[in-house]
């Protein structure tokens, strides 16, 4: 995919300054936003910075990553879209979702390693989330993907310099949790769900952060 904001296309306007500008020019796709993610540390911290304050501090928990990659896909010239999945005796994750040629894929920034980029090859919103639930578990190795919301689009938020703030973003997080949820499987389905294996967890946790994974009950 070209760089649609050097083809002139129009995109949401968010209040970059022009050092930001500068940085945000090293990307092109939206694998190379996650090349970055994957470069920056895991935030522990209960906590939500902007875009602005992972730019300056290197750093983001899977909150903070959605949001800074749905700002670097607006800047490309995409939807800067997120997608809350909610979890069972886990944490939440959120991700930032785009398309190309009709198919979904999505950015995220995760202390597992399963749990963050997918290719757009997914024809619909449910496909890629279900992509996610075999890789989504807690590390008492139980899947713990429930629901998914639809896509909320950031740009209705600009008014306020989402991208920019100094504020905490914390209501970001409470608007999308308050969204209708789609579940993923049936209640009957969740009692006989097999526990992930133990390689599989092992993996997932490759250079994780201790203190930034939830202790599940």
């Amino acid at each position: 995919r070209q760089h649609l904001s050097k083809m002139g296309k129009s995109y949401s306007g968010i209040n970059w300054n022009s050092e930001e500008k500068e940085f945000l020019e090293q990307f092109r796709t939206p694998w190379s936003i996650q090349v970055f993610l994957d470069s920056i540390d895991y935030n522990p911290d209960y906590e939500c910075k902007s875009p602005r304050y992972v730019i300056e501090k290197r750093s983001a928990h899977c909150f903070e990553g959605a949001l800074f990659a749905a700002a670097v896909l607006d800047y490309l010239g995409y939807k800067p879209l997120i997608v809350d999945m909610k979890a069972y005796n886990d944490d939440d994750h959120v991700i930032a979702v785009f398309r190309e040629e009709g198919c979904w894929g999505s950015v995220a920034k995760s202390n597992f390693t399963s749990l963050r980029f997918r290719e757009p090859v997914y024809r619909s919103l449910r496909e890629l989330i279900m992509s996610y639930f075999d890789f989504f578990f807690n590390i008492k190795r139980e899947k713990s993907l429930r629901s998914y919301s639809l896509p909320f689009d950031l740009s209705t938020l600009n008014r306020i310099n989402w991208a920019t703030s100094s504020q905490d973003l914390g209501f970001i997080g409470d608007k999308i949790e308050s969204l209708h949820h789609f579940p993923v499987m049936s209640d009957a389905r969740i009692g006989k769900l097999n526990l992930a294996s133990e390689s599989m967890l092992n993996a997932g946790l490759l250079g994780s952060r201790e203190d930034g994974l939830f202790k599940p009950e």
